[in-house]
């Protein structure tokens, strides 16, 4: 059985502190579901720390079809960003962006010493959020005329479906969401009552 549940967090972590060697090492994690929300966090950050010499990130978003991405930002290569990609694959999270943002301190801190600022730095920012599970979820639309709408509305009710949407008139539409182990059976049931339509969105 896969699994239908997924781990995320809820609102952006508390900046968090990570020193070495004079160099400060800023971690910050933020839900995330698009690509557009990443780019204004990061340039968010760049304008709160515009002195700082680097702003490194990883993201992952999706929950069955998975996108990331993991940026040095002029760190040695994969001293930066895959560790902090590291993070998020070890907390087992996805739609999440964190940043660590570094000032240089004027000693350098060689590859391992970067690689561990920059996870440490990622570890923090996780553990600084709430991290909630969720389930992964297929909304369908389902149309039926008025007079059905009695019988749609007690199954909605016996197997309490998340309603997202309606749409009372004489041609009825409800949205609603269903856990993705329970979609098939759910959907098996609106086929089977006459005249009632239910399709996927």
């Amino acid at each position: 059985m896969e699994a239908d549940v997924y781990k995320t967090i809820t609102k952006p972590s508390e900046e968090v502190l990570f020193k070495d060697k004079n160099s400060k090492f800023f971690g910050y994690a933020y839900p995330v579901t698009t690509e557009d929300e990443i780019k204004q966090h990061l340039e968010d950050l760049k304008k709160q720390h515009h002195q700082a010499r680097h702003w490194c990130y990883a993201y992952q978003i999706g929950t069955e079809t998975i996108a990331y991405r993991a940026n040095d930002d002029g760190e040695p290569s994969n001293s930066a960003g895959m560790p902090i990609y590291g993070q998020i694959q070890s907390f087992e999270v996805t739609n999440v962006l964190i940043v660590v943002v570094r000032y240089f301190g004027g000693v350098k801190l060689g590859v391992g010493g970067l690689i561990n600022a920059y996870r440490t730095g990622a570890q923090l920012a996780l553990e600084a959020s709430n991290i909630i599970e969720r389930t992964i979820n297929i909304d369908y639309l389902i149309t039926c005329e008025y007079d059905l709408m009695n019988k749609v509305m007690r199954v909605i009710k016996e197997k309490s479906l998340n309603i997202i949407n309606q749409k009372l008139e004489l041609n009825c539409e409800i949205t609603i969401s269903v856990r993705k182990k329970e979609a098939e059976s759910i959907k098996s049931i609106f086929d089977s009552i006459y005249k009632v339509d239910i399709k996927i969105l």
